[in-house]
């Protein structure tokens, strides 16, 4: 992949002396030749200061970012370029740097999309052909993986619901269980409480037998009596 570059501008006199901007582009190309692209960085804005309108500062502030993997920032310099830029082969090269920056975030649609631009504004730009077909192939392995996360998760959410279902299946069996228990209990015959043990009933009809016993006897021994003559005492 090409890497990004700084466009070393000319400078050419107005006069007598340089813009002001100028002379801090050209101090920042230094750093930037030097790799002190933080300081490339300050110089180029202090060009934008005193030359907002400024494209070639603009285009190299957008590369010191792009060294300074502050993408996010460097893509916005390189789409507002590609917006004001009428020049072919200029505007392919901002489509082209663009393109590059969304392939460090990892956005490959997009990345296709800009080098596909960098194409039509530049079409012998081989270095944007060979770009794409990287853009296109990152782009089709992160919608496969995609795919397969999707499946996976699905696969993940079917096991959880499940396990959910079994979960709930168990809890229903254990809860019939516990009902069929509680419903035989109420079932079993329950002692009366005026109701008496066995043992207590034994000894109560043998007391009853004895009782019969004693009336009996005592029936008999009166019978017993009435039927003998009584006798005079004597005086």
């Amino acid at each position: 992949m090409r890497t990004i570059t700084v466009l070393i501008f000319t400078l050419i006199a107005s006069g007598t002396f340089a813009q002001a901007d100028r002379k801090y582009i050209r101090k920042g190309n230094g750093n930037y030749g030097d790799g002190n692209f933080q300081q490339a960085e300050v110089e180029y804005r202090k060009a934008l200061e005193e030359n907002p309108a400024s494209a070639k500062a603009d285009y190299n502030l957008g590369n010191a970012l792009y060294k300074q993997q502050q993408f996010d920032a460097a893509a916005s310099k390189y789409e507002s370029l590609t917006e004001k830029e009428s020049n072919h082969k200029d505007r392919g090269r901002y489509y082209y740097n663009l393109g590059n920056t969304l392939y460090q975030k990892k956005q490959y649609g997009e990345s296709v999309e800009a080098f596909k631009n960098a194409l039509r504004n530049n079409p012998a730009d081989m270095d944007a052909k060979h770009n794409l077909q990287l853009a296109m192939k990152m782009l089709q392995q992160q919608q496969q993986q995609q795919q397969q996360q999707q499946q996976q998760n699905k696969k993940d959410d079917q096991q959880q619901q499940q396990k959910q279902q079994d979960q709930q299946k168990d809890e229903k069996n254990n809860q019939d269980k516990n009902d069929q228990q509680q419903q035989n209990n109420q079932q079993q015959p329950q002692p009366r409480k005026d109701e008496i043990s066995a043992e207590d009933a034994e000894r109560l009809l043998k007391a009853l037998e004895n009782e019969e016993k004693e009336v009996l006897k005592r029936v008999q021994e009166r019978k017993e009596r009435s039927g003998k003559a009584e006798v005079e005492k004597n005086w």
